[in-house]
């Protein structure tokens, strides 16, 4: 009886660019549907942002304690100006970023921080000695020994009370450096503005003053050992000038000067005898060659290396024969011989007299030597330790001098003072940070809400939800009272209440074109979807068509048709169907509306057992003879199974869902119990649309901009 194609219709498929272009549209879809759902949920997130803002005034007031923070500056001096011209024992800081992260350990050192503790008293002080403010009874270690029975904890003992005073005092420390400068701010956060100021001070104070004090004690630290070491210093000095001494008494030393001159003569006499020893070697091979000449003719040719003028004369005038010059010229060779001879010999006895002068000059040289290189290290000794004597005794006279004129390598640049207003909490910071989480939270609420709504709210979403075509979108009429209802139907024809339901009729005659439908159900899925109301209207619209139309109240449970219309202790459909009442008897007219009524009934019978009878079926297929229309108000599906009952005898079926209210999940299986009994829906009505609701969630163009100027009303 229904269009099927309305119900199996299919969608072909997108191509993939089509589908890249939707899909991209989707996405900026969804960040605008956020926006306009944070925007639907503003009331919501405001009064989670002003709720936040009033728990953080609270917070404020009553329960965050004022923290005050106060300030001093020191100033690390790379280089100190000296009163003297001394050398320090401790010399200035670098003033590298190696120095400065050391100075700034320093400023947060233990040892510093026990001195502070110990100067204020902060031991005294409930803000950084816990142990003096009473243990909580809600406190975990209190409830633990409550549960099980356990002793309290022991005093604690004086060092661990400081450890645990200095621990909390480093928690209200924050010391750091300038970025590029030499410059340190110590910053004290504490309850009291004179506590800050005065600890901050007086760190910078004790921090100096260590300085000057370490320092101090490296001086006297190095005073005492530069007594001690020139002590031994200078007797090392006495023992090295005594052994010099000793050494130049027990010895017969020359000067370095008269061992030069030894040196001297030793070399001449070296130079002599290498002279004699060539010309004994040259004597000697003229002996040799002399004597070799036995004969008188030998010796003639002799004569030149005998060079005697005599015996080359007596040479010249020789006679062979003459015995007598023979005899004069050998006697002349022979003693030319002996002559060289002699000489020879006398060379001789010269070399081995130089020789033993340079063995005992060699000697006497050698010894010098040794005893002038010992005098010679001795005196170096005996120097090296009186320089080294003398240097030690001026730095001891300088140290001693520096013991009281010692500089630190701070100063101090500028004092902290009592601040007048305590920098935490940040009212304002606190305001807005509480403010914006607040607001956060109540987006969260409402996305959350919105995430966990089932709701429908466009058509769109229930046909790709359900597979059934919906038939109309009806607005909220604007008025909650019944009665008034159906006046503003019946004044207000052109209202966008009543065009939509004329929009609904037209979809409803056209849901099937081999036959025109006459008995036409309504039913939802549960009470109060604004079925019974837009039966009524969809009457009234077809009525005003010229047509004969009957509205049946099917819901013979609750019989809400006596709120539309004064009905009391009228005759109606029950009495009708059991009895075989005349139509005329239980029929009555309703002139506003131009309508024929059919009020139910209360019976004993079961209302299913009722609607299932074959005298409801006869009764009804009359009724098709004498009217246009039939209209079936029913119960909802998901209640009783009335309307499924009526279903099989209806020619449309439609569904009411109202609008962002009913969810997926109740649609979905009232539809699936009319499939079970093989009663398709023929369509679906989106009812009590909120148009300004619609807008809000980005739905609004069909009752906004679409229908502007032609709705009345």
């Amino acid at each position: 009886m229904q269009n099927a194609n309305l119900r199996t219709a299919k969608i072909a498929p997108l191509s993939p660019n089509i589908q890249r272009d939707l899909d991209e549209s989707s996405n900026e879809l969804d960040v605008i549907r956020l926006g306009i759902t944070l925007w639907r949920g503003r009331w919501i997130v405001l009064l989670a942002a002003l709720a936040a803002v009033a728990a953080s005034l609270l917070y404020i007031i009553y329960v965050a304690t004022p923290i005050y923070t106060s300030s001093t500056v020191v100033s690390l001096q790379s280089r100190n100006e000296q009163i003297v011209d001394f050398e320090n024992v401790l010399s200035g800081l670098a003033g590298d970023q190696a120095s400065i992260n050391t100075e700034v350990e320093v400023l947060k050192s233990r040892g510093l921080i026990e001195k502070l503790v110990v100067e204020l008293g902060l031991e005294q002080d409930p803000e950084f000695n816990i142990y003096l403010e009473d243990e909580p009874f809600w406190s975990p270690a209190a409830i633990l020994r409550t549960i099980t029975g356990a002793a309290a904890e022991p005093p604690p003992t004086a060092q661990r009370v400081r450890d645990k005073t200095m621990e909390q005092l480093l928690e209200a420390l924050s010391i750091s450096n300038v970025r590029q400068s030499y410059v340190f701010q110590i910053t004290v956060r504490t309850t009291d503005p004179d506590k800050s100021a005065l600890i901050a001070n007086s760190l910078a104070n004790l921090y100096i003053q260590d300085q000057i004090g370490v320092k101090f004690e490296a001086t006297e630290q190095a005073t005492i050992w530069l007594t001690e070491r020139v002590d031994q210093l200078e007797v090392s000095l006495e023992r090295a000038e005594n052994a010099v001494k000793e050494f130049n008494t027990l010895t017969d030393l020359v000067s370095p000067e008269a061992l030069e001159a030894l040196n001297r003569q030793l070399k001449e006499f070296r130079d002599r005898l290498a002279g004699l020893s060539a010309a004994e070697a040259g004597m000697s091979k003229r002996v040799t060659e002399l004597e070799a000449a036995g004969s008188t003719e030998d010796r003639a040719r002799m004569v030149a290396v005998a060079d005697d003028a005599a015996l080359a004369q007596m040479l010249s005038r020789l006679d062979p024969d003459a015995e007598a010059q023979t005899a004069a010229f050998d006697n002349r060779y022979e003693q030319i011989v002996q002559r060289a001879r002699i000489e020879l010999e006398r060379n001789r006895a010269q070399s081995r007299t130089l020789t033993e002068s340079i063995g005992h000059l060699e000697r006497q040289v050698q010894a010098q030597s040794v005893d002038l290189l010992r005098l010679e290290q001795l005196e170096r000794e005996a120097e090296a330790s009186r320089q080294i004597y003398l240097y030690f005794l001026t730095r001891l006279k300088e140290t001693a001098v520096q013991q009281g004129i010692q500089q630190p390598d701070s100063r101090l640049l500028s004092r902290a003072v009592v601040p007048e207003f305590p920098s935490a909490p940040r009212k304002a910071l606190v305001l807005v940070i509480f403010a914006v989480l607040g607001a956060m939270l109540g987006a969260a609420i409402v996305i959350l809400r919105e995430l966990r709504s089932q709701a429908f709210r466009t058509p769109q979403q229930m046909e790709s939800e359900t597979g059934v075509a919906v038939l109309g979108q009806i607005p909220r009429a604007p008025s909650s009272r019944r009665r008034k209802i159906l006046d503003y139907i019946r004044t207000k024809p052109t209202s966008a209440m009543v065009e939509a339901v004329r929009n609904m009729r037209t979809s409803i005659l056209l849901s099937s074109v081999d036959k025109q439908p006459k008995v036409i159900m309504l039913t939802s899925s549960v009470p109060g979807e604004g079925k019974t109301t837009l039966s009524l209207s969809l009457a009234q619209n077809l009525a005003s068509m010229g047509k004969k139309v009957l509205i049946i109240e099917g819901d013979i449970r609750r019989r809400t048709f006596g709120e539309f219309f004064d009905l009391k202790d009228k005759l109606g459909l029950v009495s009708a169907v059991v009895e075989d009442l005349p139509l005329d008897e239980v029929i009555y007219h309703e002139d506003q509306l131009g309508v024929d009524i059919l009020i139910g009934e209360k019976t004993q019978t079961n209302a299913a057992d009722f609607f299932s009878s074959d005298r409801f079926a006869r009764f009804l297929d009359n009724l098709r003879k004498s009217y246009d229309y039939i209209i079936v108000d029913t119960p909802p599906v998901l209640v009783v199974p009335d309307a499924r009952v009526i279903g099989q005898l209806a020619d449309v079926v439609i569904y009411v869902v109202l609008w962002d209210s009913t969810t997926r999940t109740q649609v979905k299986q009232g539809i699936g119990s009319f499939g079970v009994v093989n009663v398709p829906v023929t369509g679906l009505v989106l009812s009590q649309i909120d148009p300004k609701g619609m807008r809000s969630y980005g739905y609004g163009a069909s009752y906004s901009q679409y229908g502007k100027g032609y709705y009345d009303g």
